[in-house]
């Protein structure tokens, strides 16, 4: 009897528990809720800083600040931005809330493999790389370069942190509702630097079908035009973004998650050309169509060349 009475004096805790974590979750954060974070990684063993959104913490723990933004982060609860039990902790979170999680090993970046370590020709490696402690790339693997002696390297493929458990310090400043900022922190874990966004509306025409009247059995669906607005985030494009590969080989799988999240129609990548000076702006005057010949500056410079193409053709014959 008293088992029993313990087992579902039990039962019935663990089911008000339930309920109780139900109703926080429901006033607190939910997957898909946008929220800024400012946080700190670091190693569990000796507290290395991994990353970091504090400029201040950056500094102590000696980290290149160049090219870097230290600022709060825009995330998407539950959407794989931070780590799973991270994601885990910020549901039924709010404003102002701050928490440590502790991360093991195999869900940070993997444990260690001794088998990842390997031995390789140096002739695989660049040149400007043959040194200990170079980050090199091996039959299109990165590594790090632990000995080089003669012709052969011993290269670690290991991810850096393989083996590292992690801690995870976080406090959650607030829920982000405008969707350019919501835009800007999805962007943002893909370019180090954010393009400037808008979000432009405009009507469109779109013939949809209309259900016929109920009563009338034998009426067919007919369609009409109507006017809708549709929308699109415009994003302007950097030469950052030309040169960001998992950008250029990510961005149809990026723009349809951001379709989704920000509920607009489209995502435009637009190209400014400020036509200002340089080699572009110089070649765009000479091959843009108004006047069907070079400009008079050209032919002048051409003329004072005193370019003879015959001579050239000569010259390019001899040297065969």
């Amino acid at each position: 009897m008293t088992d029993d009475a313990g087992s579902e004096n039990d039962g019935a805790a663990e089911e008000q528990a339930g309920d109780d974590a139900d109703t926080e979750a429901d006033d607190g954060l939910e997957n898909g809720d946008f929220v800024r974070l400012d946080y700190t990684v670091r190693t569990a063993e000796d507290g290395t800083v991994v990353d970091t959104t504090s400029r201040e913490v950056a500094e102590d723990a000696g980290i290149d600040e160049e090219d870097r933004e230290f600022e709060p982060r825009t995330v998407v609860v539950g959407a794989g931005h931070v780590f799973e039990a991270v994601d885990h902790a910020l549901v039924g979170a709010g404003e102002g809330d701050t928490d440590t999680v502790e991360i093991p090993a195999v869900d940070a970046f993997g444990e260690f493999d001794p088998d990842d370590v390997r031995t390789v020709s140096a002739e695989k490696i660049d040149d400007d790389d043959r040194y200990p402690g170079a980050q090199v790339q091996v039959d299109g693997d990165q590594g790090h370069l632990e000995t080089i002696i003669g012709g052969r390297a011993r290269v670690d493929f290991n991810h850096p942190l393989a083996g590292d458990d992690l801690e995870y310090e976080y406090e959650i400043l607030d829920v982000v509702e405008d969707r350019i900022e919501q835009a800007r922190g999805m962007l943002g874990i893909y370019l180090q630097q954010v393009p400037d966004l808008r979000i432009e509306t405009e009507e469109v025409e779109e013939t949809v079908e209309v259900e016929p009247d109920e009563d009338d059995e034998d009426a067919e669906p007919t369609t009409e035009t109507q006017v809708v607005d549709r929308e699109s985030l415009v994003v302007e494009a950097t030469p950052q973004m030309a040169m960001n590969q998992q950008w250029m080989f990510q961005k149809q799988q990026i723009a349809g998650q951001m379709m989704a999240r920000l509920g607009v129609d489209r995502l435009v990548v637009e190209e400014v050309l400020d036509g200002g000076g340089g080699m572009m702006g110089g070649m765009g005057g000479m091959m843009g169509g108004g006047g069907g010949g070079a400009p008079a500056d050209v032919e002048e410079a051409l003329a004072e060349a005193d370019v003879d193409a015959d001579e050239i053709v000569e010259e390019l014959d001899a040297d065969e």
